[in-house]
């Protein structure tokens, strides 16, 4: 039997998406039972899709295998990033697939949204290691309109594509981004402009204290403090800068450089992509370079996560699927593995917890502390001494990754 639950979101769904098949495009009288629609338009595409599928949304059941198909689509598309980086152990697989009551429930059961805009997400991030830049950013950008926590990897986008292409090659890529948020939005923006951004770009929304994952340990007039919420934000974008400056940066040269176009940086280096940038990267822990693009996007969300106002139980969904990467993508001796698993064990605890108490939400920034040391430590830069000329080491390393 399905639990009365599951039909709570759903039916808010459908009713936001009802208002638009019937003809209203103010984008401030979409709205369901749960409060007024806050996704950008792409969601409402998506779902109405689903709403007509569904027979107006009566079919749950139909919806449920539709998404049961979505979840074995989405295991498929992190299953071939991980292929690429090689980093994980087999094992590990089975955590992933099998050992997530909440991942399932978030998928099959509460037919959220977030699975959706993440499916997205990996389906970009398969098309960047192809090197399909373009489409990428086309469908990253698709991913953005269906819930902005997709904007959590774009400052690792956007210096993976400043490392690729330079400025002046990242502003078309960008400007792909842009048009198409304008062709997804313009049917509301023709009517009420100002209604629609304020409403699907939200950046300022106010999250209820009952359903927060992350902070049950503080009072709640400090969890609604707005300078709690500017702290978080200065957090994480120190820990952007300092990723960006120390980690993600692999040169020796000052990280402006990258806005010049690739072909004239010095020291003068191979053409970037996705088969050399191992060389650019070679001053860290030994990640191959599909891996490198992996690392760059999944620290970028992760760093957001850490540092989000609130997580909610469907906000898992997330960054599940990025964990074993993260555990894993630094140098680990067999005794080591073990301490991983059982970081991703008390992580599925704490967002098993409900409702959250001041011991979940502990444990949980405990374990987010314990990676970041993790990245930050086991990414850092070895010291040079005694090596071969510059110039002759990126002939050799790209004639080996040839």
């Amino acid at each position: 039997r399905r639990p009365a639950d599951t039909e709570i979101d759903w039916k808010a769904y459908m009713q936001e998406v009802e208002g638009f098949a019937n003809g209203t495009l103010d984008y401030t009288q979409l709205q369901g039972d749960t409060g007024p629609l806050v996704y950008p338009a792409g969601f409402v595409y998506i779902f109405l899709g689903l709403y007509y599928a569904t027979g107006r949304g009566s079919d749950i059941r139909l919806a449920q295998y539709l998404f049961a198909g979505l979840y074995l689509l989405n295991l498929l598309l992190v299953f071939r990033i991980y292929c690429r980086t090689s980093k994980v152990p087999p094992y590990v697989f089975f955590f992933m697939c099998c050992a997530s009551y909440r991942i399932h429930s978030i998928f099959v059961l509460r037919l959220f949204n977030d699975p959706v805009a993440m499916a997205i997400l990996f389906l970009a991030i398969n098309l960047f290691l192809e090197e399909r830049w373009s489409w990428g950013c086309l469908l990253f950008s698709l991913a953005v309109s269906v819930k902005m926590n997709i904007l959590l990897f774009a400052p690792g986008l956007l210096f993976l594509l400043l490392q690729r292409f330079g400025l002046l090659g990242c502003i078309p890529k960008l400007c792909i981004c842009a048009l198409l948020q304008v062709v997804l939005g313009l049917p509301f923006l023709l009517v009420n402009p100002v209604g629609y951004l304020t409403r699907s770009f939200d950046l300022g929304r106010q999250f209820q204290f009952k359903w927060t994952v992350n902070w049950r340990f503080l009072p709640e007039e400090v969890f609604q403090n707005r300078v709690f919420h500017v702290a978080l934000l200065l957090a994480h974008l120190a820990g952007l800068g300092l990723f960006a400056l120390h980690r993600w940066h692999s040169s020796k040269e000052n990280i402006l450089t990258l806005l010049r176009d690739p072909g004239k940086r010095k020291p003068a280096s191979p053409r970037l992509t996705v088969n050399n940038i191992l060389w650019q990267a070679s001053c860290v822990c030994p990640l191959n370079a599909s891996a490198w693009i992996v690392f760059i996007l999944f620290s970028s969300n992760f760093l957001g996560v850490c540092c989000s106002r609130s997580l909610h139980y469907q906000f898992y969904v997330w960054y599940f699927h990025t964990l074993p990467y993260l555990l894993w993508c630094t140098p680990t001796t067999k005794l080591a593995h073990m301490p991983k698993v059982l970081l991703l064990g008390v992580i599925e605890l704490c967002w098993n917890t409900y409702p959250s108490t001041v011991c979940s939400s502990l444990s949980l920034h405990i374990c987010h502390g314990l990676i970041l040391l993790q990245l930050w430590y086991g990414t850092a830069p070895t010291p040079v001494s005694h090596t071969p000329p510059v110039s002759r080491k990126p002939t050799a390393m790209s004639k080996k990754a040839q």
